[in-house]
């Protein structure tokens, strides 16, 4: 029997798997009770081409004083936020990589965000 992570992980792999014979950058996203992080890698997953978290010094502060990153609207802020890195960095299309979570609540945030920010997947 698997665990509830491995399940997770095994989705992940199944998708990146699919995400890797496109040849495009991938946004991959991962949540954890306290944050949100949004990755943009290269076609390959070598190489880290834009990032974005609720981690980061500078987002904590634009949240608030509770700092709280496991919401919706944090999530929507990491979307807009990774796609005006990405589009500096060059890239106007990607994959939506949601690493095995599913997609509502504030995976989909992250998504939609990105989109409306001019990020096309």
């Amino acid at each position: 029997m698997l665990t509830k992570k491995e399940q997770r992980l095994r989705r992940a792999r199944q998708t990146r798997a699919r995400i890797a014979g496109q040849g495009v950058p991938r946004l991959a996203v991962h949540r954890t009770n306290l944050h949100m992080y949004a990755t943009v890698v290269s076609g390959c997953g070598t190489q880290v081409l834009a990032s974005a978290s609720t981690a980061e010094a500078e987002m904590r502060q634009q949240l608030g004083a509770s700092g709280k990153g496991a919401t919706v609207a944090a999530a929507t802020l990491i979307g807009q936020r990774i796609a005006e890195r990405a589009k500096a960095a060059g890239i106007e299309k990607v994959a939506f990589d949601r690493s095995g979570f599913a997609f509502h609540g504030r995976v989909k945030a992250v998504a939609e965000a990105a989109r409306e920010a001019g990020l096309q997947f």
